[in-house]
């Protein structure tokens, strides 16, 4: 079956529990699922019943959809997110955005926790991407191009929507949130990074790092949506931090940073 088929039967199992077409979808990172409690009325597709749906084996990714309302726009919150590191096929990796498109949502909100690599980005900073290293080799729209989804060859030199980043600092400067801007690298994982990569990534123009977001900004670019991707440094990368780096910490800083985030977000859909 092609891809465009099995989206084709995913999209009628969430129709069957909802009609709602988004205008926005947002993907929540590790941490990050509270935001989700927020949407109103919810439908709430578990991705387990979601045909060829990849399902998190992560801990801070709850693994279902919603759709509902959330600062009076209609969205599709993407509570929890998969990763090339856990076994999945860049492929599977991508699949929760590009349902999303097919959904109808022509906005697309990336979230994800990271390091810090840029010397003021402390834990808790939210970090507004303006760009990316792919330092994977990987890149989902590798091997056949299946035409009705977007073009073979993808201009990437806006990943991040321009517009939606000064909407976003619009939104931040209204709701008293402060923001930064900065370039994110994508490393593979699961290890961490050793202090010799970081100082390499902050050489080539990184400032922070993490396991996800470049694919699914990438194939969300394929398929024509807008993307905005925000980052919550969760802890100062190897080398930069007093202690060793663990996931436990990840999480944590993430729920200390979630509400921030989730003033932000809806002040963001509130302008979009």
């Amino acid at each position: 079956m092609t891809l465009s088929g099995r989206l084709d039967e995913s999209v009628r199992a969430v129709r069957a529990r909802s009609e709602l077409v988004p205008e926005v979808a947002i993907v929540l990172g590790s941490g990050l699922g509270s935001l989700a409690g927020e949407v109103e009325s919810p439908a709430r597709v578990p991705y387990s019943e979601i045909p060829h749906f990849p399902r998190p084996r992560v801990e801070g990714h709850a693994g279902e959809l919603l759709l509902g309302r959330l600062a009076g726009k209609r969205v599709a919150v993407l509570s929890g997110r998969v990763h090339s590191y856990e076994g999945h096929a860049i492929g599977d990796v991508v699949y929760p955005v590009r349902l999303a498109g097919r959904l109808g949502a022509r906005v697309i909100v990336l979230t994800n926790a990271s390091g810090g690599i840029r010397n003021d980005l402390a834990p808790g900073s939210l970090l507004l991407l303006t760009d990316h290293l792919n330092l994977t080799g990987e890149n989902p729209l590798a091997g056949p191009n299946e035409d009705p989804l977007g073009p073979r060859f993808v201009d990437l030199s806006e990943t991040y929507s321009r517009r939606l980043i000064e909407l976003a600092r619009r939104a931040a400067r209204e709701t008293g949130v402060e923001v930064k801007t900065g370039v994110y690298a994508w490393l593979r994982g699961p290890s961490y990074e050793t202090p010799a990569e970081i100082r390499m990534l902050r050489t080539i123009g990184a400032d922070a790092t993490g396991m996800s977001t470049v694919p699914e900004a990438i194939a969300a670019r394929h398929m024509g949506l807008e993307v905005l991707g925000i980052s919550v440094v969760t802890n100062r990368a190897a080398g930069l931090s007093e202690g060793p780096l663990s996931h436990d910490e990840v999480i944590e800083t993430g729920r200390a940073a979630r509400d921030r985030l989730a003033r932000l977000v809806k002040g963001f859909l509130a302008l979009v």
